[in-house]
């Protein structure tokens, strides 16, 4: 049995504590206040962290209580990081102190220290038999963030957490071990159209979703709006699922309830045949000699919990493409050369560009005049490079070119500092600052919404050359009906900035729609592995065109259809094309909708070349 962890180490990492050295971990604070529980780089930085997002006001106070059975002095050490040193030498944003006892112990992070998470040491304190209270007081409200404290006799913390790489998976000891019929891995809209297809059609399923709520990118933490058609020939059926979990409304960075995080919740537990995991990442994952998954290890991102997952069938929903990378899947990242694809759009070479994540925010009107501060840290603006806008929407978008896995954190950071910069010039020095007197920054992301990282290779690869000659194959599915819409940092004399870009441009191509091959959501090289989402088997030009969010959802619909012809074949997802291909195309003629009415979403979804699309959209042509 082959065995492959992902490169995380706080919740297995080995400190060297000894019986008298106390460690808090922040996220299992008694009470987090108004500090934010983020998890969303435990793969880099290897662990989840409180964060102080408040918009440049102070967080109410996280506390703690700490039990102590010999008192003394201890050194106190702290686990955080500068996070604007990359931009800014000295003391940066994100300070806060720690409170111990009711007095003041500290205040991180140290104005010296460099953008890494460190343990960083703080001097000597006192702690008291018995029962010690611990605070983390955020002083500027511009995302502090503290990972672990330590209180140790010795004069360093024995354990850095460092990649868990080479860590025996025997060690992870997981608490249950659950057999499914299918786990679904991501709850994004993907992860819960494939979950509710296969429920729907008797399989037992394991949704396993890293964050506290369903829906992805379209949920209230990052609020992008559904894009593209759905229930559209040749199947029209696909996208009924859809329908039903998707928001009455459009628009992107608008207010939370816009996204209705309740109704993909409501939709998901009203089915019986699935069970729900939130805030578990998918960790480490076992596989036999043929690459054949035998079950995947989630770990709860507050409480530490594990949980192995076994299956004979797993979905891959991630964006991020994790359960392929664990499994050892076939992947790719950034583009390809023209000379592999022969795509009019692709480059000579290849290269690591991707898109980027988008950081989104917006302000508005304040009850009365509303100040916001011009730091030191903050980035240099002037009239000209200044966005005196009230939304910062998709084309907020960082870290374009930079690895989307690797330097996440950093991206999302870049993202948050610009909001940040941009907005404080504008109160404070732009020509145009008395319409911005009574406006306030109401909402900024913390978690950036990615477009693009690890692809899945399958036994089809989609690409703009299939697109363009509209070269359908027999196994067409869903259609994929968004324009070939691939983004591209906006140039220096564009923006007038001087910085690493933050801002984009679109470039996009009109396409008939064209049902993407039920090859695409399959591994060709890990034989249980089917995917949805952004990872399946295209080019990084194809992506562009099946990126949207309807789109995966009719392809999460299909995949639960195939995995439902797995468990009653005994086959693998390839053994569906090459024996039931019939089978699934009337499942999905037939579809695996509730069968009621919905609210029509006929926001977001573009021009096409097929004019038939464009009366349909004006009301004056039903479409069959």
């Amino acid at each position: 049995m082959r065995k492959r962890i992902l490169s995380l180490a706080a919740a297995f990492a080995v400190f060297g504590l000894s019986g008298q050295d106390l460690l808090l971990e922040c996220e299992r604070f008694d009470d987090c206040g108004g500090w934010m529980v983020d998890s969303q780089f435990r793969e880099q930085m290897g662990s989840t962290y409180l964060l102080a997002h408040g918009l440049g006001r102070p967080v109410r106070d996280a506390t703690t209580r700490l039990d102590v059975k010999e008192g003394g002095v201890y050194n106190l050490f702290v686990r955080t990081m500068n996070w604007t040193a990359a931009w800014h030498a000295g003391a940066g944003a994100g300070r806060f102190e720690i409170i111990l006892n009711g007095r003041h112990a500290a205040t991180l992070p140290l104005a010296d220290s460099t953008r890494a998470w460190t343990w960083q040491k703080a001097g000597a304190v006192e702690l008291k038999a018995g029962e010690n209270s611990v605070a983390l007081h955020d002083l500027d409200g511009f995302d502090g963030r503290c990972d672990a404290i330590c209180f140790t006799k010795g004069e360093r913390v024995k354990g850095e957490r460092v990649k868990g790489e080479g860590i025996p998976l025997s060690n992870l000891q997981p608490s249950t071990s659950n057999l499914h019929d299918l786990v679904v891995c991501g709850g994004g809209i993907a992860g819960i159209c494939t979950a509710i297809s296969a429920a729907r059609l008797g399989l037992k399923v394991a949704l396993v979703q890293d964050r506290p709520v369903l829906g992805g990118n379209n949920s209230s933490e990052v609020r992008v709006h559904l894009g593209a058609w759905q229930n559209m020939p040749p199947y029209p059926r696909l996208g009924d699922v859809v329908a039903e979990i998707g928001p009455k409304a459009g628009g992107n960075a608008r207010a939370a309830e816009i996204y209705e995080d309740d109704r993909k919740m409501r939709v998901v537990k009203a089915e019986k045949n699935i069970t729900l995991y939130l805030n578990t990442q998918i960790v480490a994952c076992e596989t036999n000699g043929e690459k054949r998954i035998a079950a995947v290890v989630g770990e709860n991102v507050v409480s530490g919990e594990r949980l192995r997952f076994a299956a004979p069938l797993f979905a891959d929903c991630t964006g991020d493409g994790t359960v392929g990378f664990l499994a050892g899947a076939d992947y790719r990242m950034g583009r390809e050369a023209k000379s592999e694809t022969g795509e009019p759009w692709a480059p000579e070479k290849p290269d690591m560009l991707t898109m980027g994540a988008s950081v989104q925010w917006y302000a508005g009107k304040a009850s009365e005049k509303s100040e916001f501060p011009l730091c030191p840290w903050m980035l240099a603006f002037s009239d000209e490079s200044c966005r005196a806008e009230l939304r910062g929407d998709w084309d907020w978008e960082a870290g374009l070119g930079r690895d989307q896995i690797e330097e996440a954190e950093y991206i999302r950071d870049y993202g948050l500092l610009v909001a940040y910069s941009d907005w404080g010039f504008v109160k404070n020095r732009c020509s145009k600052r008395a319409e911005f007197a009574d406006k306030e920054l109401q909402w900024v992301a913390y978690i950036a919404g990615r477009r693009e990282s690890r692809r899945l290779m399958g036994d089809f690869i989609l690409s703009e050359k299939h697109i363009q000659k509209r070269d359908y194959q027999i196994d067409g599915t869903c259609s994929s009906t968004w324009t070939i819409d691939l983004h591209f940092p906006k140039k220096r004399e564009e923006t007038k900035f001087d910085g690493e870009p933050f801002r984009s441009d679109s470039e996009n191509e009109l396409i008939w729609p064209y049902p993407v091959p039920y090859r695409c959501y399959y591994s060709r090289n890990v034989p249980n592995l089917f995917m949805a989402g952004r990872d399946i088997s295209v080019t990084h030009i194809a992506l562009g065109t099946t990126r949207l969010m309807r789109t995966h959802g009719m392809m999460g619909e299909v995949v639960g259809m195939a995995a439902s012809i797995c468990r009653r074949y005994g086959c693998d997802p390839r053994g569906v094309y090459t024996g039931h291909l019939d089978e699934l195309k009337a499942m999905m003629a037939k579809g695996v909708g509730d069968g009621r009415v919905h609210p029509p979403q006929m926001y977001n979804i573009q021009k096409s070349l097929d004019p038939r699309y464009n009366d349909h959209a004006k009301g004056n042509f039903q479409l069959k």
